[in-house]
C-alpha cells in the first residue's frame, strides 16, 4: 500500500481527493499549506505528493523546490490554471505531472497510478532509449507505447507522429512538417491526412479525446504535445 500526501488549502478539495484515492487502497496524509506538507514528509514515508500551486504561507513552487533538495518522490501539481506557461513552469521545476481543476476522478486515479508505477516499479529511472511525458512512455527501439502502464496499440504512422511530437515537446509542429517527416514526401495539400491520423491517435491516448490532455491544436499553426 502506497502513502499519498494531499496538500491544498481548500479542505473540500483535499476531502474529495481523499475519497477518490482511498477507494484504491492508498494511505492518505493531508496538509493545507507547503509548510505542513514538508512536516508530514519529514515524519512519514511518502510515495507521492499531490500539491496545489497556489497556497498561503508557502506555495507549491516553493514547496517542490524544498522537496527536490532531498527527495525524488513523484509530485503531481494541482492547478486551477490551464495556461501552458503554468504547466510548463511546474514541470520545469521538478513536477512529474499536473492535474487541472475541476478534477475528473478517473483522470486523478490514472495519473496517480501511472506516477506510482514509474516510481515504485521502475525505480524512477529514466531509460535512455525511452521518451516519457506524463503517463505516456514511448520506446523507439522496441516500437512500444504505454499509457499509465497499459500497452497502447498504434499503427506505424500513429507511432511516428507521436514520436515526433514527443521529441519536440512544447513546440508547435505544422501539418506540413509532420507529413514531410513521417511520410517523407512532398507535404503540399496534406493537412487533412495529418488531421485524420492525429484524431485517431488522440482516440487511443486521451481519456477524453474531445478535451485532449496531451496533443493540443494550435489553430492555424499545427500541433504540440
Amino acid at each position: 500500500m502506497s502513502n499519498i500526501l494531499i496538500c491544498d488549502d481548500e479542505k473540500d478539495i483535499v476531502k474529495a481527493l481523499e475519497i477518490y484515492l482511498s477507494a484504491d487502497g492508498y494511505e492518505i496524509y493531508k496538509a493545507y499549506d507547503g509548510i505542513e506538507a514538508l512536516e508530514v514528509m519529514e515524519a512519514h514515508q511518502i510515495d507521492l505528493v499531490l500539491l496545489d500551486v497556489m497556497m498561503p504561507k508557502m506555495d507549491g513552487i516553493q514547496t517542490i523546490s524544498e522537496i527536490r533538495k532531498t527527495s525524488n518522490v513523484p509530485v503531481i501539481f494541482l492547478t486551477a490554471k490551464a495556461e501552458d506557461s503554468d504547466m510548463i513552469l511546474g514541470l520545469n521545476i521538478g513536477a512529474d505531472d499536473y492535474i487541472t481543476k475541476p478534477f475528473n476522478p478517473v483522470e486523478v486515479q490514472a495519473r496517480v497510478k501511472s506516477s506510482l508505477r514509474r516510481y515504485l516499479i521502475l525505480g524512477s529511472r529514466k531509460e535512455t532509449d525511452s521518451l516519457t511525458i506524463g503517463g505516456i512512455e514511448l520506446n523507439p527501439k522496441a516500437k512500444e507505447v504505454t499509457l499509465d502502464g497499459e500497452a497502447v496499440s498504434l499503427t506505424p504512422t500513429e507511432f511516428k507522429i507521436l514520436e515526433l511530437l514527443m521529441e519536440r515537446a512544447g513546440e508547435v509542429v505544422s501539418p506540413r512538417e509532420i507529413y514531410a517527416k513521417v511520410w517523407k514526401d512532398d507535404p503540399f495539400g496534406t493537412e487533412n491526412i495529418v488531421a485524420v491520423h492525429v484524431r485517431h491517435l488522440r482516440e487511443k491516448i486521451e481519456i477524453d479525446p474531445a478535451n485532449p490532455r496531451y496533443i493540443k491544436v494550435v489553430w492555424g499553426s499545427g500541433y504540440k504535445i
